[in-house]
């Protein structure tokens, strides 16, 4: 897994990381259940959650973008 050690594997880890937890946070049981807890790993995915509902437009356009790199850039 080279990819995890490059800038733009490191950036598809952090858009998935943030567009999930954004959804996950959607789902009422499952925010009661994973994102109540700030502190932890839990409190990242917390905080990715926030960082996902607040950008929405920002993180969608940067994952359009990262897609077209990874499927014609690459």
């Amino acid at each position: 897994p080279p990819a995890v050690y490059s800038l733009d594997g490191l950036l598809v880890f952090g858009l998935l990381l943030v567009c999930t937890c954004a959804y996950l946070r959607k789902v009422p049981r499952l925010r009661t259940w994973l994102l109540s807890e700030r502190r932890g790993i839990w409190g990242v995915c917390h905080k990715a959650a926030v960082i996902g509902t607040r950008l929405h437009v920002a993180v969608s356009m940067s994952c359009l973008l990262m897609a077209f790199y990874v499927l014609v850039g690459k």
